[in-house]
């Protein structure tokens, strides 16, 4: 088999895990084997493609990455996962909600939940979550929110 088509095989088998890590150094690596099958179709050595493969590589690694993954992750929004995506929202009270359970809708989910002090939230009062303790929502007042 040509060396070109084992540096070609390589850049795919690299991108393939570049898919399952996301840490654009695979992709790098990638890069640097597509340098070798240039190198091998212009009729150069194993040594010669080996040293093109590395140094494409350290110069992807070294330039390319760090503004590629400054690109990523300034364009990329922060998600929380989870129930800490509900903290901070807001919600309506459907079960009177006071310190020894009550209900609440968030969106179109039921949640359980508490008073995160001693409050009672009478049904259609706002409330905003305060934080998630298992599958109940700890809740408090509003401020300026109806």
């Amino acid at each position: 088999m040509a060396a070109w088509v084992l540096w070609l095989v390589a850049a795919g088998l690299f991108t393939a895990g570049e898919v399952v890590s996301l840490d654009l150094v695979l992709l790098m690596f990638a890069g640097g084997a597509l340098g070798g099958m240039v190198v091998a179709l212009a009729g150069g050595g194993v040594p010669v493609q080996l040293i093109a493969f590395l140094a494409v590589s350290a110069f992807l690694i070294a330039a390319v990455r760090p503004v590629a993954k400054a690109h990523l992750e300034n364009r990329t929004p922060r998600h929380l996962d989870g129930v800490q995506a509900l903290v901070g929202r807001t919600a309506m009270v459907t079960r009177e909600v006071g310190r020894s359970g009550g209900r609440i809708q968030v969106g179109a989910d039921e949640w359980t939940a508490r008073s995160g002090f001693d409050e009672t939230f009478e049904v259609g009062t706002t409330v905003r979550i305060l934080q998630v303790d298992g599958a109940t929502a700890v809740v408090g007042e509003s401020f300026g929110e109806h």
